[in-house]
């Protein structure tokens, strides 16, 4: 059921164009992407199942697991499903209203997925730092709760980009360079006044991600302080070895997140086809590597997935 449902434009408003110059080699690009997509949504559907499964791992820490696997999941289904009717079978036309809604939706996904990613860390400088009192401070109602106040914060800060959209003009020209509707795509497609649009656009990219970087930053600054006080050197190594696989992955969602929002707006030098393959493998292996990341470092998670892998 579409949340945009805008009846007063053209029913094909819009045409998804892939990857401008290699529309001859779309067939070639979509099977990494299905190996990719397959892949990344076997691992993730399995690690939901064992966490779900498994009466021991129904704990804080494989909560905020659970929460980053179903953003991640719903940032798959917003966008490869689309990507690959334009590979395969040419289907390039999309409703306004359809636009509106993947956007939305791959918007809400996406800073949430930011929204987990520092809950993640909070809960980290809690465990490290103040182990005694980790579980009267963490437990799991408390993290349903701040779940669904920092999915409400998300929804409020996207919800206007496709309502401010929504009463623009479209110029004749439909069609946007992609494989998918983002939001700038959209705003150039406009033939009204866009600087409401451009800039809350831009400040809100800013401010989500700038306040919770900055919250990340926080927690290791304070982590790290903490574990240097510990003299003993093996537990410095403990400590730190169990944070590299958080680190790993917010060295991956903030940089690839940066260049796409930074490369529509201000990379006009930078090739098209090179710039919507980057973010879309961007938004294909982040959560690829979560049941290998999660799954190999967590030594609890990877018995439970040895258990069950070793059936099938």
């Amino acid at each position: 059921m579409s949340v945009f449902n805008l009846t007063h434009f053209d029913a094909s408003a819009f045409f998804l164009m892939g990857t401008p110059d290699l529309e001859a080699a779309h067939v070639w690009i979509s099977i990494p992407f299905s190996i990719f997509y397959i892949m990344g949504l076997l691992g993730n559907f399995m690690l939901l199942y064992v966490i779900g499964k498994e009466q021991t791992l129904h704990k804080p820490v494989y909560l905020l697991l659970s929460m980053l696997v179903l953003t991640e999941i719903g940032t798959y289904i917003s966008i490869i499903p689309k990507a690959m009717c334009i590979f395969w079978f040419n289907l390039k036309g999309i409703t306004v209203g359809g636009c509106l809604n993947q956007m939305f939706f791959i918007h809400v996904a996406s800073v949430t997925h930011s929204t987990v990613l520092v809950t993640m860390a909070f809960d980290h400088f809690v465990a490290i730092c103040n182990p005694l009192r980790y579980a009267t401070v963490i437990t799991s109602a408390r993290i349903a709760k701040l779940a669904r106040v920092g999915l409400i914060r998300d929804v409020l800060f996207i919800l206007p980009m496709p309502l401010l959209l929504s009463r623009q003009p479209f110029c004749a020209n439909n069609i946007i360079p992609h494989t998918r509707c983002d939001h700038m795509a959209m705003v150039k497609m406009s033939c009204g006044d866009i600087t409401v649009n451009r800039m809350y656009g831009l400040v809100i990219a800013l401010v989500i991600v700038m306040l919770d970087l900055t919250l990340i930053a926080l927690s290791y600054g304070l982590f790290i302080r903490a574990v240097l006080r510990v003299s003993s050197k093996k537990a410095h190594q403990k400590s730190f070895s169990t944070s590299t696989d958080h680190i790993g992955v917010k060295k991956m969602s903030y940089p690839s997140f940066l260049f796409s929002t930074v490369t529509y707006r201000f990379g006009q030098g930078i090739d098209p086809h090179l710039h919507i393959i980057l973010t879309n493998l961007y938004y294909l292996l982040l959560p690829m590597f979560n049941p290998i990341i999660y799954g190999a470092k967590t030594f609890e998670l990877r018995e439970k997935l040895r258990k069950y892998t070793c059936r099938i």
